[in-house]
């Protein structure tokens, strides 16, 4: 499966668009989590912590994205997009959604 950001492949056409597709991934950020983060904020430096939280939400969401691109018989995404959110009481959780649309290559 290619999966790209650009609208299209080199060198592989798009033989036929299937249609926009999306997934989202939702992970809460636990107790623990949220202290280690806040001492990073008052000390400065980078949250491995929910950088890792971050990038395991933005695996999550780009695996059910091929996954429903490949229930479709699609070979290939393009123009995938990936927004970050945070959601729920004062932004406990994070969101990742993907979306782009599934074509045969």
């Amino acid at each position: 499966m290619i999966v790209t950001t650009t609208s299209t492949i080199e060198g592989k056409p798009v033989q036929e668009y299937l249609g926009v597709i999306n997934a989202q991934s939702i992970i809460g950020a636990n107790m623990f989590k949220d202290i280690f983060a806040g001492l990073r904020d008052v000390f400065g430096g980078r949250s491995k912590t929910y950088e890792r939280v971050l990038e395991e939400a933005k695996e999550d969401a780009m695996r059910e994205l091929v996954e429903k691109a490949q229930s479709m018989g699609a070979n290939g995404i393009v123009g995938v997009d990936l927004d970050f959110e945070t959601v729920g009481a004062g932004g406990s959780m994070l969101m990742v959604i993907a979306t782009g649309t599934a074509v045969r290559l």
